[in-house]
């Protein structure tokens, strides 16, 4: 597995895919992964309550499903082109400037210009960004020849690294968070220019399977684009999505932050421990991305994500039973294998049983645009329920719908032999 790993680093397609993925994650994560703790603080924040937290993720959820439709159909129909890509780190250079001169001044003077306003930019720039940034690698991985959770096990380290040296940034000044993703930025847009010179000179490394498409293939036309729709298939799992990731992400992103800084006798020292833990936890996610891909040939596919599920619905029932510091930071560590187990063979199920052609389009609607609506509808409902119940039971209602979702998912989910349409899949 070693080798393998030394092996890809002569491999341009790899370097490409995994260098955008590292930068944009971590120029996400550096601002991101304390936003929530920041909107909330009374003393180094906006101090929101946790209905108008939801509030800001339900209308920057609702413009990210839109322009995530957009930027998949774009990338579908450019195909491995990284015009897309740098349009958005060309935003993303402007973090810095946009929150300290734009989104602080106007949260605090006109709350529902400030949540419009922000709702523009940042899916524009870093929600709507990050899963197309994920599409082109996995593209990229089968042109190129590359597992792609080698690739997007580099995001998990850049989100790692950036959130661990965002928790010491947030303490001193949390304009610093903001700044240091727009110098992030800049080093995303300099290796997007880089690797795209290189990329059109580099020979394709094609894989032995000829459903694989090229740098040749006719890009899907506008009627492709729309039939998925109309696919049962795509249909279940963005339900599916909805009711496992999108609880996930409105659980993790909304609520267990404060919740767990909340643990601490201080502030300052709950933000300390929550950045050092969150940066342990994803720079082990990296490294569970490079070891899911070998599980997932053992046991398969649909096998791999219905364990994703399972993980997910007790890490989040876990953090319902207990209020001890430590208990809950190794509940915490659960999600570095919980990511992998469901993001890998959620994306590797699209190109099994889709045309591959589709695989941008298909993981922003079946998934990332479903996740989305379901934050649209869930953000502001679960916000008051916490509101006005508290932590462990919004926990306990969370975690038992995920629970439901995945005896589900274990009768609807196609096996990895039946209906494909895409790249085959063989375990060994």
């Amino acid at each position: 597995m070693f080798k393998s790993y030394l092996k890809d680093f002569n491999n341009i397609g790899y370097l490409s895919g995994s260098s955008s993925i590292f930068l944009m994650f971590a120029s996400q994560a550096i601002w991101w992964s304390f936003f929530q703790i920041w909107l909330t603080s009374p003393t180094s924040g906006l101090s929101l309550s946790a209905s108008n937290v939801g509030t800001i993720f339900a209308v920057n959820s609702a413009v990210t499903l839109v322009l995530m439709f957009v930027y998949g159909a774009i990338q579908d129909k450019i195909g491995f082109k990284r015009n897309l890509l740098i349009f958005s780190a060309l935003l993303i250079m402007l973090v810095g400037p946009f929150f300290e001169w734009v989104y602080v001044p106007l949260m605090k003077h006109s709350f529902t210009i400030g949540v419009i306003i922000g709702a523009i930019y940042l899916p524009a720039a870093f929600l709507a960004t990050a899963p197309l940034t994920e599409t082109y690698a996995e593209k990229a991985s089968r042109i190129f020849n590359f597992e792609y959770g080698k690739a997007r096990g580099w995001g998990s380290l850049g989100y790692a690294l950036a959130t661990l040296l965002a928790g010491f940034l947030f303490v001193i000044n949390p304009a610093l968070n903001f700044w240091g993703g727009t110098v992030l930025g800049v080093l995303l847009l300099l290796s997007l220019i880089l690797f795209n010179k290189k990329e059109k000179v580099a020979p394709v490394e094609l894989s032995d399977n000829s459903n694989v498409e090229t740098k040749g293939t006719p890009s899907p036309s506008l009627h492709d684009l729309l039939v998925v729709l109309k696919m049962p298939t795509l249909w279940i799992m963005i339900i599916l999505t909805i009711c496992t990731w999108t609880f996930y992400t409105v659980f993790d992103q909304q609520m267990f932050p404060s919740f767990y800084t909340q643990l601490f006798s201080s502030a300052a020292e709950g933000q300390k421990m929550y950045g050092i833990l969150n940066s342990v936890q994803v720079f082990f996610e990296a490294v569970m991305m490079g070891v899911i891909p070998f599980l997932m040939k053992k046991i398969g596919v649909r096998n791999t994500l219905l364990l994703g599920m399972l993980v997910m619905s007790i890490r989040i029932g876990g953090c319902a039973i207990t209020n001890n510091p430590l208990a809950v930071s190794f509940i915490k560590m659960l999600h570095s294998i919980e990511v992998p187990l469901f993001m890998l063979p959620i994306f590797r199920y699209f190109t099994l049983h889709f045309d591959t052609r589709l695989s941008a389009t298909l993981y922003m609607i079946g998934f990332q645009v479903a996740a989305q609506v379901g934050q649209v509808i869930l953000s502001a409902p679960l916000g008051s329920l916490k509101d006005n119940f508290g932590h462990s039971v919004t926990f306990l209602v969370i975690s038992g719908i995920v629970f439901v979702a995945t005896v589900s998912a274990f009768f609807v989910l196609k096996k990895d032999n039946e209906d494909v349409y895409g790249q085959s899949f063989s375990p060994l």
